[in-house]
């Protein structure tokens, strides 16, 4: 799970050109959730954001107070996009947790906020909704948070992540034509093979 975290002097959520959420002073949560997490990570999060100190206290002494300590409000907003993964330029998402899981597992996570703090002060954008994000980043202070890595269980892995796995260790394993031609050893008698002389890449070294 991961989690972007800002200071913010005020935040709101805007659907369809209507806003639906906004706080004051306090954090506003970006929040990913991968299809690894467990109640277990969950639990961390929650736990890390509000207990995180990145406000002052009263005489003025920084990172001393959490959001609780302030008693400021916390916008969270589900965004997916936070377990991107780069394939060249592309960005993939299956390490993110499938829509019907996450919007549950998301869910999950809002009340334990509110159980462990006060459930009038946590806001909420609207999942799997296209929104309109405003952030009125305090500082700038962006914290990004991860949970500790958890142990896959193989049953929590869907059909593309299982392929995908497959293709890594065939990837791994299967070295190309090119390569077991590159990497067979020369016989001395074969007249083409290179004893280190100009053309062969091998032998070549950086300036």
């Amino acid at each position: 799970m991961k989690a972007i975290v800002q200071r913010v002097a005020q935040a709101s959520v805007t659907v369809g050109g209507e806003q639906i959420s906004s706080i004051g002073r306090g954090l506003c949560v970006l929040l990913g959730i991968s299809l690894e997490d467990t109640q277990r990570e969950l639990e961390h999060m929650v736990r890390k954001i509000l207990n995180l100190r990145i406000f002052e206290d009263e005489s003025g002494k920084h990172w001393s107070k959490s959001v609780m300590d302030k008693q400021y409000e916390v916008l969270c907003v589900s965004q997916f996009t936070l377990q991107c993964i780069l394939k060249g330029n592309k960005p993939d998402y299956h390490m993110a947790m499938p829509t019907e899981q996450a919007e549950s597992f998301y869910n999950n996570f809002l009340e334990q906020l509110r159980k462990a703090y006060k459930p009038e002060l946590i806001k909420d954008g609207k999942f799997g909704a296209y929104m309109q994000v405003h952030i009125q980043n305090d500082g700038p202070v962006t914290i990004e948070l991860e949970s500790p890595a958890a142990t896959v269980d193989p049953k929590q892995l869907t059909k593309l992540e299982k392929q995908q796995q497959r293709k890594e260790k065939t990837r791994t394993k299967v070295p190309s034509e090119s390569s077991r031609e590159r990497n067979a050893p020369r016989n001395k008698d074969d007249p083409s093979a290179s004893s280190g002389a100009e053309g062969d890449v091998s032998s070549e070294r950086e300036p």
